[in-house]
């Protein structure tokens, strides 16, 4: 099963779309996995960088971006973005594997090059809680670029940034 999560609770078929940022991509249709659903647990031009540490990270960037933590998964956000993810309900359209292929195995992305007709949908609110629940640490922050960029600038594989265009200018 895969899902695509929206704000709209009324998308009752999902035509292929170019991506703004990705003009040269074709239109497509985007699904997610299970495992990695909880990067959709926001707004959706909420701004976010997700940190996840994985079996062979080297004891630097360990240090660097998981010193004092027990969690693997962390996920950092704008301060000025906490009110909207409280109040935030989406909506979670669940969709058949058929047609859909494996896009980005890290971020557990999916596409389908076809009109997808959505098998069930259901209401997703309480999102923080939700990440509490699978043990991901959220965090703010007043500015999501020195973050960034301490990734940008390490060997660090295991991250996601998204929406940073969204992100408050330096």
């Amino acid at each position: 099963m895969l899902f695509h999560y929206s704000e709209d609770a009324n998308i009752e078929i999902f035509i292929p779309k170019e991506k703004q940022n990705r003009p040269d991509f074709p239109a497509v249709v985007w699904a997610i996995d299970e495992e990695h659903e909880f990067t959709y647990y926001f707004p959706r031009d909420c701004p976010r960088i997700i940190c996840r540490k994985t079996e062979d990270i080297s004891d630097k960037n360990n240090d660097l971006f998981f010193n004092n933590t027990n969690a693997d998964i962390i996920v950092t956000v704008e301060s000025e973005w906490y009110a909207r993810i409280i109040e935030q309900s989406l909506y979670k359209y669940h969709f058949k594997d058929d047609g859909f292929e494996l896009f980005d195995k890290t971020a557990g992305y999916y596409i389908s090059y076809q009109v997808v007709k959505p098998i069930g949908i259901e209401k997703v609110d309480k999102l923080v809680e939700r990440l509490i629940s699978k043990g991901i640490e959220l965090r703010f922050t007043s500015n999501l670029y020195p973050l960034r960029e301490a990734i940008l600038t390490s060997d660090f594989k295991g991250f996601g940034i998204h929406r940073f265009n969204n992100a408050k200018k330096l």
